[in-house]
């Protein structure tokens, strides 16, 4: 497989990859893409819906959660190692099962990356709506989609800076609230049983839990777009799958602290919270607004806000590089996988991805329930993603390498795969339709390009 990482060197400039991009970040700078990508405050918007389902063991959801998330981190990190390619799961599949599986795993990743972004740039329109009501949604949306464009235009550098200033900032927000609920917790003490986040408030339920761990699944996603600042990497091909776990386990941290303490002010049960459905997505916010501080509550939805852009623009930069590199393998068309001159961003890519999300984002502003279908849709590129990640772990080292790791090569990958499965099968039935038919958009398309292939071989040959 031809990547530019394999490519000649431009001569004077080492670090760029003849028609690659600059190798310029850093563990630290990886690490921050993660981050604000996944968002450090991402429980805020679903912890009403664990809380309610999981029957209140919320730091038990996360805990499984960033296990299984963790495994699918280390997979990550074995096919990164051996195929250092800024194409993600289409490179590792084409790699560890087939082109034509490479195909389907990064037209399904695409998904992902055109949603997220999409949902990400809506929560920042929503929310400046609230404060700005005279202002409709999709145009605070559109906004937020074309200001964070010229940043990733401008290069994988410039985009980590601005990663790692929200990243700061956000857990700045995130602190000062926490703080809060500390100080509100020594001063009135706590609505619910310190306990009661593990062990949940009225029993644990083991089925609760597991059908909670897929919507704390969702926190975790954009971890993976890690892996498409493969060719930006300064460092060995190692540094990926480190700075992968090492997002994890950060936000892992913070995600179990934050949900842990906020339980312990949250006034309404579980069963009260569940028999609510429209009071679960700002269960988080009136916790802190009822038992701590309304302003409190209000700096930490700007944060969300803020921070939702930026998560954004990480997504539009990992679809545009998994873009770029399958048009340089000619599965997508060839101008796509072309690079601004001095290295800095594949801009073509970026400019068609952020007119896809554009386009997808103002549509969901503008439909009541917009929202609600972008979101369940997300889950079922990311996951079937995972899947593809993990067969092409098994299929390279353990069927084309005859690894004897069976630990790291194949049962890691298997317990992730039947984890990620059951969440497919639990899937929104709309969001499974959605999914349906981009798989079946992939096939068509990948059919097309073969019948092709195969009549230029057949003009070649006479």
């Amino acid at each position: 497989m031809t990547t530019a990482s394999s490519a000649g060197a431009v001569p004077g400039n080492s670090t760029i990859p003849e028609g690659g991009l600059r190798r310029s970040l850093g563990l630290k700078q990886l690490v921050g893409n993660g981050l604000v990508f996944i968002g450090p405050a991402a429980p805020v918007g679903i912890f009403g819906p664990i809380y309610a389902k999981s029957g209140g063991a919320v730091v038990t959801v996360y805990i499984v959660a960033t296990v299984i998330m963790a495994l699918t981190a280390l997979s990550y990190a074995q096919m990164s190692r051996v195929v250092p390619a800024a194409g993600s799961v289409y490179s590792y599949a084409s790699a560890g099962i087939g082109r034509g599986t490479g195909f389907v795993a990064g037209w399904m990743v695409l998904l992902d990356y055109l949603l997220i972004p999409s949902v990400a740039f809506l929560f920042t329109g929503l929310a400046m709506h609230s404060f700005l009501p005279a202002v409709p949604a999709w145009i605070f949306t559109a906004l937020a989609v074309i200001l964070t464009t010229g940043l990733n235009l401008a290069g994988g550098k410039s985009l980590a800076r601005a990663a790692m200033a929200v990243v700061i900032a956000e857990v700045a927000v995130l602190a000062v609230v926490l703080i809060g609920v500390i100080a509100a917790l020594a001063a009135h003490g706590a609505q619910q049983a310190p306990l009661a986040p593990v062990i949940g408030v009225d029993g644990f339920s083991v089925a609760a839990v597991l059908g909670a761990v897929s919507i704390a699944a969702m926190a975790f996603l954009g971890f993976d777009a890690i892996a498409t600042f493969a060719e930006e990497s300064s460092g060995s091909s190692r540094m990926i799958g480190k700075a992968m776990l090492a997002c994890l386990v950060i936000a892992g941290v913070l995600f179990l602290f934050q949900s842990y303490l906020v339980e312990l002010i949250t006034v309404p049960s579980p069963a009260q919270l569940a028999s609510d459905p429209e009071a679960q997505g700002t269960a988080f916010y009136d916790a802190v607004r009822s038992q701590v501080a309304p302003w409190l509550a209000t700096l930490l939805g700007i944060a969300k806000a803020l921070g939702a852009s930026f998560a954004g623009m990480m997504g539009l930069a990992a679809g545009s590089r998994v873009v770029m590199t399958m048009a340089r393998e000619r599965r997508l068309p060839a101008v796509f996988g072309k690079v601004n001159r001095n290295g800095s961003s594949p801009a073509l890519a970026t400019i068609l991805v952020t007119v896809v999300t554009l386009g997808l984002a103002v549509w969901a502003a503008a439909e009541p329930d917009g929202l609600d279908l972008l979101s369940s849709t997300v889950s079922i590129g990311a996951m079937s993603a995972f899947v593809l990640l993990h067969a092409s772990v098994v299929g390279y080292f353990i069927l084309r390498r005859r690894s004897h790791n069976y630990l790291l090569h194949l049962a890691v990958p298997v317990v992730a795969v039947l984890f990620f499965l059951v969440v497919i099968a639990f899937a929104n039935a709309s969001a499974l339709i959605v999914g349906a038919l981009w798989l079946l958009a992939g096939l068509i398309v990948a059919v097309v390009q073969q019948v092709r292939s195969r009549g230029v071989r057949e003009r070649e040959a006479s």
